[in-house]
């Protein structure tokens, strides 16, 4: 049973490429020190003892600067590279966040939470077409799905490691997450191939197509128009989640980072042998589906009474970390399929903008609905829009091939 379970542990890893190694590297230790963001609403409303409007005003304005930077991004990406945007984005990005830490004055917060977020989401389709890039003809879900055991492995710890310094000092959480950003930029310029050794390898790779622009696929405008409204649904459990679990729960921050970085365990431990396991079975459109019901189902048991505060959580974050792998690497390989490599970027940016997106609308919307309903009415409303995303997305993708196969390109 053991050696099993080791053979299908080996089995999911197998097969990747050097580089796509190398980039997951420097995703993991990126997002080690990404601590900041989760407890922001925390820190404007703990330390700076502004009111929780406040916090949905700099959450927003992280997710208006993120809009930017995801446009600019893949603009830039197609342009450029995305070798030299993920450097510029990881390392200016890192300056700005121990700015931040230093200034309590809030106008000047709310600009430079802009610049952060522009730059730190300029550095999302450039990372997207990075692994598209580098991923070995077959292996895109799985190259997918190690990016995102690397993004969660450090999300768990940067999670688990924030809470404890949040509960010590807020504006350390800045300090961290801006020098780890830094070394990540420099790790990207030691580690991953310069310009000319991507240069032949794009020419070796190019094909005599002419590239779709992203938005006169149909498909995928209307994928893009679905999934801001899911990733706005998934959001929430990360920005809002934390105050509600703090505020009507009464749970300690160090708890709150531990059980958010929860997911990202199961995440590093079940992802890739899961996603190897399944992914030939059924559809794309059939795991993005199932895991969009799952997503809702996780909402539901947050309305569980706070006397058993503990297993409420336990249970919404693992039913919420079941439904994230059964979709989130399908939508990646479904938005990889759409696109060629002459177009990656404006497609990656595509599908970036709807994250980026659900920072403006998620956190802000969510914030007003609990204060002018109830938590509990949040948490009813983002299940029955995840609900109407599955079915959205059946009716969209279920029948949808490959831009290539319908002879766009």
């Amino acid at each position: 049973m053991f050696m099993k379970i080791a053979n299908a542990y080996k089995r999911s890893f197998t097969g990747l490429s050097r580089e796509t190694w190398l980039l997951s590297s420097v995703l993991l230790i990126n997002r080690c020190g990404n601590m900041a963001v989760p407890f922001m609403s925390l820190y404007v409303t703990q330390s700076l003892k502004r009111p929780a409007s406040d916090a949905g005003i700099i959450i927003a304005l992280f997710g208006v600067g993120s809009v930017m930077g995801s446009a600019l991004g893949g603009w830039l990406t197609d342009k450029i590279g995305f070798r030299p945007v993920q450097i510029v984005a990881a390392m200016v990005s890192g300056i700005f966040f121990l700015l931040f830490g230093a200034i309590t004055h809030f106008p000047t917060l709310c600009c430079l939470i802009v610049i952060i977020s522009l730059f730190s989401d300029a550095f999302r389709p450039a990372n997207f077409t990075a692994i598209a890039f580098y991923a070995k003809k077959g292996t895109e879900t799985r190259s997918n799905s190690l990016n995102r055991l690397a993004v969660n492995v450090g999300w768990a710890v940067g999670a688990s490691v924030g809470g404890i310094i949040a509960s010590y000092n807020y504006h350390l959480l800045f300090v961290v997450e801006g020098t780890i950003s830094i070394m990540a930029g420099l790790l990207i310029v030691w580690w991953l191939p310069g310009a000319k050794e991507l240069v032949k390898k794009a020419k070796e790779h190019a094909v005599d197509t002419v590239a779709l622009k992203p938005w006169k696929d149909k498909v995928f405008v209307g994928f893009v128009a679905i999934t801001c409204v899911f990733s706005s649904a998934f959001f929430l459990m990360f920005r809002v989640g934390p105050l509600y679990f703090k505020e009507y729960w009464h749970l300690d921050e160090s708890l709150i980072g531990v059980m958010l970085g929860f997911n990202g365990v199961i995440i590093a431990l079940f992802e890739m042998v899961l996603v190897n396991y399944i992914e030939d079975k059924r559809t794309l459109s059939f795991f993005i589906i199932a895991g969009s019901l799952v997503l809702a189902g996780s909402y539901l048991f947050l309305l569980l009474p706070g006397s058993i505060a503990l297993l409420a959580l336990g249970l919404s974050v693992t039913c919420f970390t079941i439904g994230e792998i059964l979709s989130l690497p399908f939508i990646n390989t479904f938005v990889i399929g759409r696109s060629t490599p002459a177009n990656r970027g404006q497609y990656a940016a595509g599908y970036a903008l709807c994250w980026s997106f659900a920072q403006v609308v998620g956190p802000a919307s969510g914030f007003y609905l609990a204060d002018h309903w109830s938590f509990h009415a949040l948490w009813v409303v983002l299940s029955l829009l995840l609900v109407m995303c599955a079915y959205s997305y059946y009716r969209l993708i279920g029948r949808a091939t490959p831009v290539r196969q319908q002879g766009y390109v």
